[in-house]
């Protein structure tokens, strides 16, 4: 690869811009419109093959390209109302509730009216670098949104806004640079995913179907509502874990601005943001508490994190103790559905005091450290992957700017 940094630019409606590229309106490199929900009373509509696309697909959507969503709909359904399937290499932007989730559709589709889709026009622009773009102006989308209520970004609103344009061989060669980060970023991801399967698969054969255990006797248990092997424990997620939530300390925007740095600044659903100093130091178990509080299966919104970090107050900073291993919590609300213990219509909320509720079945030490010993190796190569993505991620988020705005040039791949 060959980059150098641009010194020729010109003043455009949009700032400064190399001196050859140009400036031009969404509407002229892609067809912008919009998407369509079927009647939910016309069963024929729903679970067909056809892949249908809501903003709640793409909440905790890390990857670029989507091939379908939570549900599926008919050809019927497509037939009857008239609903737009976008073709391969379109680019689908929330329009609301949230503004500014992107995605690259990665086969043909169909969206709900949550979404200002971009199919791109000829060879004018590339799918991915208008993908990246569009990650970039995510804030000033949002600001171009009408409604007081629910804000919403028009479709007439977005074909006119304006966008830096290079040739769409350099649009290429951006494209390529950050998808390198992103091809790395997934491949740790999917590498993580299947760890921790492998993790969650042997916490079911010890803990859930008790196959090591199957010559040994078992009682019932009137709490749990079934038999469990003689001499293990029913307790309370409080009882074997030690909550450090007093200690954290929520920083606005503008407080983060100032102290950006290197240490990853946590919130309900992940890292929101770096600054310079940390709060927490070591192995901890985090928990979204208010938000996004439970997953596609009901299980709790949960990660493990190793290091330097500072969390605010929408995420339960949790270790184990009493010699309970950290990572046999994680499992624990991997298999245990949290629903009954949410709070909140609106906002739905994960409290310390519900939480620490929660009823666990705790084998016997013994038996707890053999099991420690198995899934350890799996959560310290799932950390450090976590480490090295957070790294990737720092990079490409840095890069992202200057390429796109034409600051830093890609002359070869």
């Amino acid at each position: 690869m060959k980059f150098r940094w641009e010194t020729e630019f010109k003043e455009t409606e949009i700032g400064k811009i190399p001196k050859d590229w140009e400036v031009k309106r969404i509407e002229d490199i892609g067809e912008v419109s919009g998407g369509t929900t079927p009647s939910t009373k016309r069963k024929e509509y729903w679970d067909g093959d056809i892949p249908w696309i809501t903003p709640e697909d793409l909440a905790e959507y890390e990857y670029r390209y989507i091939s379908k969503g939570k549900r599926n709909i008919t050809k019927k359904a497509v037939e009857d109302i008239s609903i737009k399937l976008y073709p391969p290499g379109t680019v689908l932007l929330t329009s609301r509730a949230p503004i500014g989730y992107v995605a690259i559709a990665k086969n043909y589709l169909a969206t709900n009216q949550g979404f200002r889709n971009i199919i791109p026009k000829n060879s004018k622009i590339v799918s991915e670098y208008l993908y990246y773009l569009l990650k970039i102006l995510k804030r000033p989308l949002e600001s171009m949104a009408g409604g007081s209520t629910f804000p919403e970004l028009s479709g007439s609103t977005l074909k006119k806004v304006l966008i830096p344009y290079p040739p769409p061989p350099e649009q290429s060669r951006i494209a390529t640079v950050l998808s390198w980060f992103d091809d790395l970023i997934e491949n740790k991801k999917k590498q993580n995913e299947i760890l921790e399967k492998m993790a969650m698969a042997i916490f079911k054969s010890w803990f859930v179907d008790f196959e090591p255990f199957q010559d040994e006797e078992f009682v019932y248990n009137e709490e749990l509502g079934r038999e469990i092997p003689k001499g293990w424990e029913v307790r309370r997620f409080g009882d074997i874990s030690e909550f450090y939530d007093h200690k954290r300390i929520p920083l606005s925007e503008i407080e983060r601005q100032k102290k950006r740095g290197s240490y990853p600044y946590y919130g309900a659903n992940g890292v929101i943001d770096y600054i310079d100093d940390y709060i927490f130091d070591g192995k901890y178990l985090l928990v979204a508490e208010d938000g996004t509080v439970t997953d596609a299966r009901g299980f709790a919104v949960a990660e493990i994190v190793e290091g330097k970090f500072w969390a605010n107050n929408h995420v339960h900073v949790i270790q184990g103790k009493n010699s309970v291993p950290t990572e046999f919590l994680y499992l624990v609300l991997k298999h245990t559905p949290i629903e009954p213990y949410v709070t909140g219509a609106v906002q739905p909320k994960l409290n310390q005091k519900n939480f620490a509720k929660i009823l666990v079945l705790l084998p016997p030490q013994p038996i707890l450290q053999s099991f420690h010993s198995l899934v350890e190796p799996l959560f310290q190569k799932i950390i450090l992957n976590q480490k090295q993505i957070m790294t990737l991620r720092k990079v490409r988020d840095t890069l992202l700017p200057l390429l796109v705005f034409g600051k830093l040039r890609v002359e070869e791949i």
